[in-house]
């Protein structure tokens, strides 16, 4: 299961949206700095109203959606890429997850401490950032000395390679993170041969007040963390209310809705944030249905329908004779499985048909 990490630093309400995100009151989040030492971990559901779509028109009662596993890592300080704050051992947590939510403080509260005592979302953005750059050079250093012996040996791979290196490391020193440097896709398959943290896909999470919710797109804060964001990071923004989000854990979901709607809001941060998360990750979900179940299923992009076969048993791959297809909407507007047939929206596809995002998909297979 792919991982996202949630990465900030203490007491910016990380564990608190750990909670809101796994709907239990697993990690401990008090307001005082490393709270939170060994990672907290829960596996979240992807919000996804295609599920229940698609299993009231096959007429089954059990949805089992898309998961992502989120780990509350601590708080990183200036000084982590050395040590500082248990550094080491959190970065060490960092380069296990796939994917990282950068959550942000951007609200004032003399009862909740700061490490640099105010909060300000940018300045503690480059905080995180300037550790991980940092750490990113130490691993690169340690990549382009065991490169410089290969070269000196006459490896022209291998001088080729420390091009590439060169290019990143004067990006990083710019202060930019390596998930901008523009690299080709080959480039960017052989960024894996040296792993970066600052490489892994990114989502801000700017943790707000109940109060500014009603006025985030005018609130002075999360307007400049977003513009930041997209100009420096190119990344995408999230606002949510820690807070507010692991109080309604306690709520019903009936009840959790109506107190939203008297807050003028729509749809929980958190669903929103689980969805971008989803997003980083460049995932398609797949569709499949019995007499008791519709499920989702995740595959990168470009899978072949074989391989997405092998997702569900190692045999369906291996004896893979066809996949029967119909798009999500299609047969949900047309209402029935049998109807979605006479109107034509079936194919029948070969192993090498490449996966759709919303496929409902049937494999016949033999072996």
């Amino acid at each position: 299961m792919l991982k996202a990490g949630i990465i900030g630093l203490p007491n910016v309400g990380k564990s608190t949206l750990f909670n809101a995100l796994v709907r239990a009151h697993l990690a401990p989040a008090a307001n005082y700095p490393f709270c939170t030492i060994e990672p907290n971990r829960g596996v979240v559901a992807v919000p996804d109203p295609r599920l229940d779509a698609l299993a009231q028109v096959v007429g089954v009662e059990t949805r089992i959606p898309a998961a992502i596993e989120f780990v509350d890592i601590a708080g990183l300080v200036r000084g982590a890429s050395r040590g500082e704050g248990l550094g080491n051992q959190f970065l060490a947590h960092i380069r296990e997850v796939d994917a990282l939510v950068h959550v942000v403080r951007c609200f004032d509260d003399p009862d909740v401490a700061h490490v640099t005592g105010t909060p300000d979302p940018l300045r503690d953005i480059e905080i995180v950032l300037t550790e991980l750059i940092l750490a990113d050079l130490e691993v690169l250093r340690r990549r382009r000395e065991r490169l410089a012996r290969e070269i000196r040996a006459g490896n022209k791979a291998a001088q080729t390679e420390d091009q590439l290196w060169q290019r990143v490391q004067t990006h990083l020193e710019s202060g930019r993170p390596a998930s901008t440097a523009g690299l080709s896709r080959d480039e960017e398959t052989l960024l894996s041969a040296c792993p970066m943290l600052t490489a892994k896909p990114t989502v801000l999470a700017a943790n707000v007040r109940e109060e500014q919710l009603a006025r985030l797109d005018s609130d002075p804060r999360v307007r400049a963390l977003r513009q930041y964001a997209r100009e420096h990071h190119g990344c995408e923004t999230v606002a949510v209310c820690a807070q507010l989000e692991s109080d309604l854990v306690d709520l019903s979901p009936a009840e959790a809705a109506e107190y939203l709607r008297s807050l003028g809001v729509t749809e929980t941060g958190v669903n929103e944030l689980i969805r971008a998360t989803w997003r980083l990750l460049n995932l398609r979900t797949f569709f499949t249905f019995n007499e008791r179940e519709v499920r989702a299923w995740t595959i990168p992009a470009g899978t072949p329908a074989a391989k997405a076969a092998g997702r569900i048993h190692t045999d369906f791959e291996r004896g893979f004779i066809r996949a029967e297809r119909v798009f999500w909407k299609d047969l949900v507007e047309a209402g029935s499985v049998a109807r979605a047939r006479e109107q034509g929206h079936y194919a029948h596809e070969g192993r090498d048909y490449e996966v759709r995002d919303g496929d409902v998909l049937l494999f016949r297979f033999h072996v």
